[in-house]
């Protein structure tokens, strides 16, 4: 039987959270928006509960929770939200990373086309943004600054406290891409100077199909996003639509037990993760980037093909050699190009990714099917 080890990509649901959404799905089907009947009001009261579930994540309001259908939608909306206001006040200048998912970096580009300004800030080797660039990038007419919290190629953690702090004198908003963090390791998305935060249902064991913006308030003014598209005035207006009931209580009920289970995963997937580093080092392979997430190993053996490496493995373990978003393009890693690695040592890369629930990782065989390539 094949191991799943490609976490990163998409997890499997929880038992109770799947229970949960079968219910919904089946038993207690209403509208949230239903205001006439007890169905109605018994989904409004599954989506709040979930609201405050999620908001209790990042401590802060409900209120300031706004569903999506998952992170690239709550992208969208944090930075192509900010246009107007932007052009209002003539600050058109962007700081983003060359390392981001390209669900921040395309809509940044779409507004580079509309004559805004962008800097994009490149790691070393290590994958982890040197913060004074961030700083000297800095401008007057800087409207936002975006930078991811945990890569999902190289499971790099980037220094968001440092850059809060960096920004407690600039009114530059400030959104973290979380889809990798969210609900695993969150203390650093609890500062009030993170204006937008991205999460996303199916990496913490939730449905596929659902996600979050946090916008948090400033004082008591809210951040002055617009909506991207329209229709009938749902999440306050900013994210019209119908609510799936069902995958919102999924994800709320998914970020209360991460809240409650997170240090004893976070155990336990660092005992994998120090399994898989051995493994690495007596294969004389090299682990990609520093500061990482104890969910995610990215690595390359010299003159080993990350392809053919898969090909040999496929019954052994399914992993990935890049972001699943972009894996059918066939093109580098953006990510890994950016970190300055060579052409062999992106074209050999493989990220493994695991969670709480990956009980054995068959190591041996992994290390019989690699070694016949090296």
């Amino acid at each position: 039987m094949t191991t799943y080890l490609d976490y990163n990509a998409t997890a499997p649901v929880l038992p109770e959270v799947a229970d949960l959404v079968f219910k919904l799905m089946v038993e207690e089907y209403g509208n949230a928006g239903s205001r006439t009947h007890s169905f109605g009001a018994t989904a409004k009261q599954a989506v709040e509960k979930a609201r405050r579930q999620i908001a209790d994540v990042v401590n802060t309001d409900k209120s300031e929770v706004i569903f999506t259908s998952g992170a690239t939608e709550s992208n969208n909306i944090a930075i192509l939200g900010l246009k107007e206001y932007a052009e209002k006040n003539n600050k058109k200048h962007i700081i983003t990373t060359a390392i981001e998912h390209k669900a921040v970096l395309e809509p940044i580009e779409h507004l580079a086309k509309q004559g805004f300004e962008v800097t994009y800030i490149k790691p070393d080797t290590s994958g982890v943004i040197d913060v004074e660039s961030i700083g000297k990038a800095l401008r007057e007419d800087t409207v936002l600054v975006s930078v991811m919290h945990i890569n999902n190629e190289t499971g790099c953690i980037q220094p968001i406290e440092v850059i809060c702090n960096l920004l407690k004198e600039h009114d530059a908003y400030l959104h973290v891409d979380a889809a990798q963090s969210f609900g695993k390791l969150s203390n650093e998305l609890a500062s009030n100077r993170i204006d937008f935060v991205s999460a996303s249902g199916h990496k913490l064991y939730a449905p596929k199909g659902v996600g979050a913006l946090i916008t948090r308030k400033r004082g008591f003014l809210k951040a002055p996003l617009r909506p991207v598209y329209f229709g009938g005035g749902q999440e306050k207006g900013l994210r019209p639509g119908t609510l799936p009931v069902q995958l919102i209580a999924g994800f709320g009920l998914a970020c209360e037990m991460a809240q409650k289970n997170s240090a004893h995963w976070q155990k336990h997937c660092s005992t994998i993760k120090e399994k898989f580093l051995t493994l690495i080092s007596e294969l004389g392979g090299k682990v990609i980037g520093e500061n990482t997430s104890p969910f995610v190993a990215n690595f390359y053996i010299p003159g080993v093909n990350s392809e053919a490496a898969m090909v040999m493995l496929k019954d052994v373990i399914a992993v990935s050699n890049g972001s699943a978003c972009t894996s059918s393009s066939y093109q580098p890693s953006h990510v890994l190009t950016a970190m300055g690695l060579s052409e062999d040592e992106i074209a050999g890369s493989i990220r493994v990714s695991w969670s709480h629930m990956t009980d054995e990782v068959p190591f041996d065989a992994i290390e019989d099917k690699l070694r016949m390539l090296i």
